[in-house]
């Protein structure tokens, strides 16, 4: 079964990609207004289903001797099989392979090299596993950056939605953090019931908090920073999540 991103989730990419070497667990999770605990499992998750595959360090390989980075294009006659890029990587000074959903340089090659004459080395043992180069250049700089789209919302004074799940007819499953000042905080899902603070349409189906997934019951409290999950099967309003939003201040 897939794994479906949430903002959290979003969010959690976004910084790791940024820098994910300075980033902690609590600092994005002071971002997202949830707890550490829930940062950490988020990403075990990611990890567990292979949308986060590993924490690279970038390196500028020219101020360490003047090493010289190359791309190698090329082609494979046989669809790129684990097994051959397991033995491309083996070649000492290749550092990473693209495969490119194309004809002819379908296969691209990052390489390290002492100097040209190491460059060499590196095509010819290419050329023996059975790759044709097509091209070859000199990578003078990269840059990178994080996924714009999943960063930072910076509106305000809207509701704190995590996920929005639109089903059959009307019916939406909405995932929401649930704020300090927000009405049902430190209450039992009874109380909140009873107080008019959960719309009678509304159905908790889950709460997750630090790195534990609780099913609701009537005795359930509801804290700061739990990432509530909200079943309507008539549609989704922010005046029926009034009770989960932050309150207002006077």
């Amino acid at each position: 079964m897939g794994y479906r991103l949430d903002e959290i989730d979003k969010r959690i990419i976004y910084y790791l990609m940024k820098n994910a070497r300075d980033t902690s667990a609590p600092q994005i999770a002071d971002e997202v207004n949830v707890s550490a605990g829930t940062i950490r499992n988020r990403i075990q998750q990611m990890q567990e289903h292979g949308i986060i595959t590993g924490f690279h360090a970038n390196i500028d390989f020219e101020h360490i001797d003047g090493r010289l980075t190359s791309l190698f294009s090329c082609t494979a006659n046989i669809p790129m099989s684990e097994s051959l890029a397991r033995q491309i990587l083996d070649i000492p000074g290749v550092v990473n392979i693209r495969e490119l959903m194309t004809g002819r340089g379908n296969i691209q090659v990052k390489a390290v090299g002492e100097g040209t004459t190491d460059l060499s080395r590196i095509a010819h043992e290419l050329t023996d596993r059975g790759l044709e180069i097509e091209d070859e250049d000199l990578i003078q700089n990269e840059r990178f950056h994080s996924y714009h789209q999943f960063g930072p919302d910076e509106r305000e004074g809207h509701v704190s939605l995590t996920d929005l799940v639109s089903l059959s007819g009307k019916a939406d499953i909405v995932e929401l953090v649930i704020e300090p000042n927000a009405p049902v905080v430190n209450k039992t899902l009874s109380e909140a019931g009873q107080e008019g603070l959960i719309d009678d349409e509304l159905l908790v189906i889950a709460i997750e908090r630090n790195e534990s997934v609780l099913t609701p019951k009537g005795g359930t409290f509801i804290q700061p920073n739990d990432v509530v999950t909200v079943f309507s099967r008539d549609g989704m309003s922010e005046e029926a999540l009034r009770g989960f939003t932050e309150a207002e201040s006077n």
